[in-house]
């Protein structure tokens, strides 16, 4: 799908912030706020626009319990469809956040999000090992996110000291 200078212009605008308000995307862009309603409408109905979402520092929130995990999923793909069957059959389930085929020595990462360890462990052993296609399973916990989708959760401040040497 061939997009416009305009239309390219705008998605990566509102890929850093979502939440522009129109007449100063309009500014920015150089068009009229008519005509980036239009576009981002034509966007939407295309699925390249397909979600406008917030990033969450949960590690902030006081009392939040959970736990995201990445497992790495060796597969057998199926003749005709590959690996979209079972990509398909995995992203289902309520725990799974994303889903994405991969090369080297997994063919497929599978984030998952789960209350504890346990529900994730559980998740694994009893829902995604189960699948026909799955050979194995290898599961990564993330202990702490520094950055995620450009964004760095923790700002360090510089130091702004002037440097003296003797």
């Amino acid at each position: 799908m061939q997009l416009t200078e305009k239309e390219l212009e705008i998605l990566r605008i509102i890929e850093t912030n979502s939440r522009i308000e129109l007449g100063n995307l309009a500014k920015m862009t150089d068009q009229a706020t008519e005509d980036i309603e239009t576009a981002l409408k034509k966007l939407e109905e295309m699925r390249v626009i397909v979600r406008y979402s917030t990033i969450i520092n949960w590690a902030k929130v006081d009392d939040y319990e959970g736990v995201t995990a990445m497992i790495d999923v060796k597969v057998t793909p199926k003749r005709g469809v590959g690996f979209d069957e079972v990509a398909r059959r995995i992203y289902r389930f309520q725990e799974v956040e994303s889903v994405y085929l991969m090369s080297g020595v997994y063919d497929l990462s599978v984030v998952v999000r789960g209350r504890s360890m346990n529900d994730v462990a559980r998740f694994v052993s009893e829902k995604l090992s189960t699948l026909d296609s799955v050979i194995s399973t290898t599961t990564h916990f993330i202990l702490k996110k520094y950055k995620h989708d450009g964004t760095i959760f923790e700002q360090v401040e510089e130091d702004k000291r002037i440097v003296v040497s003797p």
